[in-house]
């Protein structure tokens, strides 16, 4: 079977790598301890702190393989290999919707480092699909759930 690989910057990588460690190191160090303290309060049936706590180890412990995953089928986005002026994963773009020329910029990042509160979106969303492979200067439309939105390319860079 092929494994899927992750795109992502070296960056996103390392914030992983960081985040499985915590999750390893102390995470689990503390759920270990919140289980023991809950076991001594004896009925493990009517145990609501019990409960809690495993319902936490199972997901942390989900979360530590999905992040040993994605770490082990990391793949390195390298950007300096690109046109200046093309969109593409790892680069910041900058567009304009038409017409009434509202600025949006975005970094197009693999899905695993995605965060669009820092304004880094996943290249299988329908805004990087659409401005993938284009140049500055570009007019492209977008299709997004709430309809089609026409964009001009004004801005390429390093993220």
């Amino acid at each position: 079977m092929i494994e899927k690989a992750y795109p992502m910057t070296a960056e996103g990588k390392a914030k992983l790598e960081a985040e499985l460690e915590d999750l390893k190191v102390n995470k689990r160090k503390e759920i270990v301890e919140r289980i023991k303290i809950a076991r001594s309060y004896g009925d493990l049936s009517e145990n609501s702190e019990y409960e809690s706590a495993k319902d936490e180890q199972a997901f942390v412990e989900g979360r530590i393989t999905t992040l040993e995953k994605m770490i082990r089928f990391a793949e390195i986005i390298e950007v300096q290999n690109v046109d200046t002026d093309m969109v593409s994963l790892g680069r910041k773009v900058t567009f304009v919707e038409l017409p009434d020329g509202d600025e949006e910029t975005y970094i197009i990042v693999g899905s695993a480092e995605a965060d669009p509160l820092e304004g880094k979106i996943s290249n299988d969303s329908p805004i990087a699909k659409a401005l993938l492979g284009k140049h500055i200067g570009e007019e492209v439309v977008i299709g997004t759930p709430g309809g089609d939105m026409n964009v001009k390319i004004v801005r390429v860079e390093q993220a």
